[in-house]
């Protein structure tokens, strides 16, 4: 009797990769995305400044930018379980070091250093490698439903920190993050996560089917003419300074919000908590805005015009929430809910499809350190972005021109990704040979 195909008996293991990656974005980002709810209670306690608490995020975003190449080179060479399971207990360890908080250079230490250190080991990009091994038909959609996790974490870990803080203090709220990552993630990627569907005798997305050579070549005899060996020959070609241009400022346009979109709400007469809650709403948002960009993109038409199709939508949601905060006539309300809504579900969008265009053009042997690198881009945006923000709020007393410059910089993004020459390049469109 023929031995039965593991793809092919009960659920395709890979899924349970996703749900553990899910859950890795949901307690590490949605932590370091409720720093926002720490801002103003830590401002009122030790007479902050709003310059000098953003340049804790802003290091933090630099740091994470700058290690996640290496990171990424790690994950490439010693596997994944290692890295993430480092990352994650740095960042629990960090979190738990937070509720000691005294002085600004405490803050940027343990916030501003060494937690985005341990960040970038549990990033989206690492994660999305990973994933895009065990996924090729449904790549796009399961890239989507990790950076999605990311999406659920802010829902749901934001409001609920703004809740704690206001229940048990801000110091304990920190303490009680600090024990659900350590607690619950170790243990969860310690048995689920698997590098590569090989190990555990399947093939991507459970079909009975050899995966891809190693040496670019598809089933089929399909090549990839930009198939990368090593990170540097990526950066000799044009895609993917196309896709870092363009990441450059996903991340100064995602990480203010992080930072500086619950001040600026209750800057507008909104209670902390109705902040916490649209930030959350916008959270949600990007959870379906994620999944659906990386599911309708693995169907319909190229990933590099729904790339192009998200940040121009999310420019747009700028300019309404300048016109909200600038027209009297429009309620400033309706303008946070409208830009939640618009900027929700494009917020994340962009990592599904920058992951899988960047594997569908390069390949999967150096993808952890390709999309490492590309990802110090958006980082480096954020890092830019949330240093402005502040400067600027100082300077005029309001975000105005911060939100203004953020929704012009989304339009040359827009046009930088749609001159990316997919269908030149990338391995979907590349025809086997008779």
């Amino acid at each position: 009797m023929a031995a039965t195909n593991p793809a092919r008996t009960g659920v395709f293991y890979g899924w349970f990769v996703v749900a553990t990656c899910m859950f890795i974005a949901f307690l590490t980002m949605g932590t370091r995305n409720s720093f926002g709810a720490f801002v103003v209670p830590m401002e009122a306690e030790f007479e902050w400044n709003r310059t000098v608490v953003s340049w804790a995020a802003a290091l933090g975003a630099l740091l994470n930018g700058v290690t996640q190449p290496f990171m990424g080179y790690l994950l490439d060479r010693l596997g994944a379980r290692i890295v993430v399971i480092t990352g994650l207990t740095v960042v629990g360890v960090s979190a738990l070091l937070m509720t000691f908080t005294g002085s600004v250079w405490y803050l940027i230490a343990v916030f501003g250093v060494v937690s985005a250190v341990g960040q970038s080991g549990t990033s989206l990009s690492n994660t999305g490698a990973v994933l895009s091994k065990w996924f090729r038909r449904q790549r796009g959609l399961v890239v989507g439903l990790n950076a999605s996790g990311m999406s659920l974490g802010s829902m749901i870990l934001v409001p609920f920190v703004a809740y704690l803080i206001t229940l048990i203090d801000w110091r304990l709220t920190w303490v009680v993050l600090g024990v659900m990552i350590l607690a619950l993630g170790i243990p969860l990627v310690y048995l689920f996560l698997h590098d590569d569907p090989s190990r555990k005798g399947l093939t991507p997305d459970g079909d009975p089917v050899p995966p891809t050579p190693a040496g670019g070549a598809q089933p089929g005899g399909q090549s990839q003419p930009l198939f990368a060996q090593n990170w540097r020959q990526a950066f000799k070609s044009r895609p993917i300074w196309h896709m870092s241009a363009s990441y450059f400022v996903c991340g100064s346009t995602t990480f203010m919000l992080a930072v500086h979109f619950v001040p600026m709400a209750e800057e507008q007469n909104i209670g902390p908590q109705t902040a916490a809650l649209i930030f959350g709403l916008m959270a949600g948002l990007n959870a379906i805005g994620a999944t659906s960009a990386g599911w309708i993109s693995d169907r319909i038409g190229g990933r590099k015009n729904w790339l192009t199709a998200v940040y121009f939508c999310r420019g747009c949601a700028y300019l309404i929430l300048v016109a909200a905060l600038v027209v009297p006539a429009i309620p400033v309300m309706a303008g946070l809910l409208i830009f939640a809504v618009v900027a929700g579900l494009s917020w994340i969008a962009t990592a599904p499809l920058t992951t899988s265009l960047t594997a569908e053009v390069y390949g999967l042997k150096s993808l952890a350190t390709i999309s490492g690198v590309a990802f110090f881009f958006h980082q480096l945006g954020g890092f830019s972005s949330i240093l402005l923000v502040g400067y600027l709020r100082e300077f005029t007393g309001d975000y105005i021109l911060a939100f203004l410059i953020a929704g012009v910089m989304l339009f040359p993004a827009a046009l930088s990704a749609f001159t990316i020459q997919e269908r030149r390049y990338s391995i979907r469109y590349q025809a086997a040979p008779a």
